[in-house]
């Protein structure tokens, strides 16, 4: 019999291809893996909330830039926490869509139809498709209307801050627990976001995942110069209280707060301050805003109360002003004061990361500046609330 001798090299050599070409193939495979595990991912991504306080209700403002085409019937889903509540009086319904505003940079007219309402064609269309029990928003794009393109910045509101087609009557409980809370978007399935909020007492502050956030408020010593006005403040403020005390007819008094932002979001902040009332006592009187009542929305130089018998408004004011001098091109000026505290009115603004100390970018102060005259109701009470609201955005 013919002996046949194989030799050991070249087993190993065929034993090491066949490794090699196996190892290549799991390679290949799980990097085809790995790709397809990719989501993509919403940009320029922030909610901003209306009311900070712990359990109450509020409204949502989200934001966010698509990724892919929304059409055919694709969705919209907006997940928030089991923390926040969906049972608010009245409650959301997929058959009330007046709750809900979905609109893009270009166009302030996309209808949200109650759920099977859809029309078959015509520009862009959605239907609130379901509202779960474990707050779960689903809007679906109206199969044969027109798509919202790559890349389209995109806000969705929920709440009573609704203006398309008519004002909602429904709100989002917040948590009753202080603390960072993820809110998951997507827009449509696969292209995701995740937004976190925090809930702080008379301070709003969102923020995506993996970023840093912090705003800080603090009150500004007497003596000092708030923007240049040559009056200086005449005691300190703490971070939750300016108390200018007793207030004399033809004396202007300032009083100042240091606002502080630290944060690495791309794109910046927005800082905002609103009132709850005018500075009002239980009598009834009120000092009103700068000037005269008007409420001036556009900064102007200090003006004295006219003080008309019988124009209540005339007899006392006071206003805002500002040191950031990046804001609209220093719209604030030296010494300028606005009035305009009925609505969320800017006084700090950047448009890249802040360290919380650099003047303009991450600290400013603002003053607020009040003056009578004689005609001023008496009383010791006058009062009201400001609240800071700080958004970052990325």
């Amino acid at each position: 019999m013919k002996k046949i001798n194989i030799r050991k090299d070249k087993i190993f050599s065929v034993i090491s291809a066949t490794v090699l070409i196996s190892f290549l193939a799991c390679v290949f495979n799980l990097s085809i893996l790995i790709s397809n595990a990719k989501a993509a991912q919403l940009t320029q991504a922030e909610d901003t909330l209306s009311d900070s306080d712990l359990g109450v209700k509020a409204n949502h403002t989200i934001k966010f830039t698509t990724k892919t085409l929304i059409s055919a019937s694709s969705t919209i889903v907006i997940d928030f926490p089991d923390s926040f509540s969906t049972t608010s009086t009245p409650a959301f319904s997929e058959t009330d869509p007046l709750d809900f505003d979905i609109t893009t940079s270009t166009s302030n007219n996309i209808t949200v139809n109650a759920a099977g309402s859809c029309p078959v064609s015509g520009l862009t269309e959605f239907e609130i498709t379901s509202i779960s029990a474990e707050n779960v928003f689903t809007f679906t794009h109206c199969s044969g209307t027109d798509p919202i393109a790559v890349s389209t910045p995109l806000t969705i509101k929920i709440g009573t801050n609704t203006t398309v087609g008519g004002v909602g009557d429904s709100q989002i409980v917040n948590p009753p627990t202080a603390g960072s809370y993820q809110i998951d978007a997507t827009a449509p399935a696969g292209t995701t976001a995740k937004i976190l909020v925090a809930i702080i007492d008379d301070v709003v502050v969102t923020a995506s995942v993996s970023t840093n956030f912090t705003f800080t408020i603090a009150g500004v010593a007497s003596g000092q110069a708030i923007n240049g006005d040559v009056v200086l403040t005449s005691t300190g403020a703490t971070a939750t209280e300016l108390p200018f005390g007793e207030l004399t007819p033809g004396a202007a008094k300032v009083l100042g707060q240091t606002l502080s932002v630290s944060t690495n979001a791309k794109n910046g902040f927005i800082v905002t301050v609103q009132q709850d009332q005018n500075l009002l006592s239980v009598n009834g009187a009120d000092i009103d805003t700068f000037k005269d009542g008007a409420s001036t929305a556009t900064p102007e130089a200090w003006a004295v109360p006219t003080a008309t018998l019988d124009s209540e408004a005339t007899y006392g004011h006071y206003g805002i002003t500002s040191e950031d001098s990046d804001l609209n091109v220093n719209e604030f000026g030296t010494a300028l004061y606005a009035g305009n505290l009925g609505t969320p009115r800017t006084v700090f603004s950047h448009t890249g990361p802040a360290n919380g100390s650099t003047a303009d970018k991450g600290q400013t102060r603002v003053g607020i500046k009040i003056e009578i005259s004689a005609l001023q109701e008496a009383a010791n009470d006058y009062t009201n609330s400001l609240t800071y609201v700080a958004t970052p955005t990325f």
